[in-house]
Order: structure tokens, then sequence, then C-alpha cells
């Protein structure tokens, strides 16, 4: 059980807004330009010290072993940058459904590196959590940083943007998708140029791993062709989660009750400034 002391913290899900495959280097790591939008819903992390070193997950019905929990993985990879020698009991509240490419296992690790560099008193900057991060994920740096953002590269060039708050419908068709499946798929679209970053809110869309996914998961297309009478559904990632963008937060509300009768769904807001930053930093950090 977590002590009565254990504090509980957003790990805010994210959506990309668009995903670009701009190439492929020869280390067989693709080249992409996605903009990412933080939401105000996800999973919960609750955390309480440990006098001793010892870092415990949510155990064996979680359904990860702590080996491959990332959650518990952030902590001891902490510990082992910075030497702490205290430790930590973590229990993770998922609402994020696995596999949907909303980031829910990568927010995880962003809360734990980010609350205990702070309750274990690290001392380690922004800039130094998320390099760590990267070890543990492409886009742990991301929700470690707290702020919607540009990203480049492989994923590892962040500028932040703002795109002020946006209402969606989240859509979670229960699909599972291998990223890298996606990735290594010949058919993958590889050779789209990258949107200039002034123009990136004018530009129109679109998700380069779409069509593919559609094609090879005829599930994911059904999904996308009945969800068509609530708006333009979009492909976070690789999948399987899928988001429509709506004008206000009733519509989005209205929205994920009507779709609640074929897929599960829930309206979401998006926010430039991560639910996390706000509670631990107080905003601006």
């Amino acid at each position: 059980m977590v002590e009565p002391a254990a504090v509980s913290w957003p790990a805010p899900a994210k959506i990309n807004l668009f995903l670009r495959i701009t190439g492929r280097r020869a280390d067989g790591y693709h080249e992409l330009q996605t903009l990412f939008q933080l939401l105000d819903w996800g999973d919960e992390v609750r955390l309480a010290v440990r006098d001793d070193a010892g870092v415990t997950g949510n155990g064996p019905d979680y359904g990860v072993s702590e080996h491959e929990d990332l959650a518990v993985r952030a902590a001891r990879l902490l510990q082992d940058e910075t030497g702490c020698r205290l430790g930590a009991d973590i229990r993770v509240t998922k609402r994020v459904p696995p596999g949907s490419g909303m980031g829910g296992g990568s927010s995880d690790a962003a809360t734990v590196l980010a609350v205990l560099n702070r309750l274990w008193e690290c001392g380690l900057t922004i800039d130094e959590l998320a390099e760590l991060g990267a070890g543990l994920g492409a886009d742990v740096p991301v929700f470690v940083r707290g702020r919607s953002a540009l990203a480049s590269g492989v994923g590892e060039r962040l500028e932040p943007v703002r795109l002020g708050e946006r209402h969606y419908v989240l859509v979670f068709p229960g699909i599972h998708i291998s990223t890298r499946a996606v990735f290594q798929d010949p058919e993958l679209r590889r050779d789209s140029r990258p949107v200039d970053t002034g123009a990136v809110l004018d530009h129109a869309w679109r998700n380069d791993c779409e069509a593919l996914v559609r094609k090879r998961f005829p599930a994911m297309d059904e999904a996308f062709r009945r969800l068509a009478r609530w708006g333009r559904p979009m492909m976070t990632g690789t999948g399987s989660g899928i988001f429509i963008e709506v004008a206000a937060k009733s519509e989005a509300i209205a929205s994920a009750h009507e779709i609640k009768s074929l897929y599960n769904s829930r309206a979401a807001t998006g926010v430039d400034e991560s639910p996390l930053h706000v509670k631990l930093y107080g905003g601006g950090a």
C-alpha cells in the first residue's frame, strides 16, 4: 500500500496533431516532423518517498513487470544518475490506454523524473531531466519540458509552440498496432517535405502513417468511416488512438457521449502548458 504521505501528480496525455516522415537514416531511424499538443487529461501517479533506496511499482496485477515499467525504470535511472539513496513507492492509475499513441507510459516516466528530482532534492535542471528521459523513450522529453512543441530530427529537437486551448474528442478503438511494424513497412511514405516553422498553424495537417494503418488494419479504416459524422478523424502517432477536433468543450462532451455506443471515447482539452508543470512549478517553468 502507498503510505498516507503519498501525493498524486498528473501525467498528461498528448496527441500528434500531424506527423510527417521526411526521410530514413542509415541507422534505420526515421527523420520526422510532428506537432505535439499536451492534454488536460491523462494518468495519475502517486509518489511516496522511502528512507531506503527501494523502488516499488504497482505490483503483479498491473500487467507490466517492474523491469518493463517505465515509471519504475525512471526512478531507478534517476537514482543511478545522481547517487540518491532515497527510494519511492510509485502507484500509477492508468487512464490512457496502452498502445493508443498518446504517450501514457512516457508521461508516467516524465512525471516520476520531475517529481522525484524535487522530492529527493537531486537538483537536476529540466534540460538534464529531458536528456535523461530520452534514454527511456523518444516521447519522454516533451513531457519533461511540459510544453506543446514542434519536434524534428528523430523527435529529439523540440521547439515550444503556442497552440492555444483546443477541444477534442478522443476515441480508442481497442486495436493493437505495432509502432515498429509501421515504421518498417516498405509502403510507408518517407518523402514528405517538412512544414516551415512559421507556417505550422496555417498548414493542412496530416499523418503520414494513417493511410498505411488504415490499409493494414481494416478495423481502423472502419473506425475512420464511422467517426466522420462527428468531424475529421485523425490518428495520433502510429495509432491506434484517434482524435477529432471540435469548436467547443460542450461539443466535445456531447460527441464523446454519442460515440460511446461505438467505441471507448472521452472529451479532452489541449493545453500549451502541462498540468504537471502547473502543479510542480506553479506554471511558467
